[in-house]
């Protein structure tokens, strides 16, 4: 069974985040942010985070802006925070980006982790995602962290 797992950087310390990716057998980070770069991030932004990540862990990491929201559609959740209406939006945005190739070569990497900001992953794009890639490949087993 091929493992997809989800985190989000928002509220775990560094110690918390990588114990969590260590114990799930993690070996690669799948960034699935817009904006990876910022300052607010901390120590998960970019280029400090796949740095720590191979040399302090030897896990893998890989930015995917094609399984990340539009700023257009992330601005208005960040607005009128419509839960239901930014799902069907991004799964429409999905389905016409269509990245199902790029999907599957990520299940050929051993157990990764699609990494955004919230800290659960219930109002997050990332739990969309798995499930997209769970659509994709239904042995797939997706383990929220």
């Amino acid at each position: 069974m091929r493992v997809v797992c989800t985190i989000g950087f928002t509220k775990k310390t560094l110690e918390r985040f990588v114990t969590l990716l260590t114990a799930a057998g993690v070996a690669t980070v799948v960034d699935v942010r817009l904006r990876n770069t910022s300052q607010l991030a901390g120590w998960s932004k970019y280029p400090d985070l796949p740095f720590l990540l191979k040399h302090g862990f030897g896990i893998g990491y890989e930015h995917h802006s094609e399984l990340a929201p539009t700023a257009e559609l992330l601005d208005r959740y960040k607005k009128d925070h419509d839960w239901a209406r930014y799902e069907i939006d991004f799964k429409q945005l999905l389905e016409d980006r269509g990245p199902t190739a790029e999907c599957q070569q990520l299940l050929g990497s051993g157990t990764i982790c699609l990494l955004c900001t919230e800290a659960t992953a219930d109002r997050c794009h990332r739990r969309l995602v798995a499930e997209y890639i769970q659509e994709l490949d239904t042995t797939v087993e997706i383990r929220h962290l």
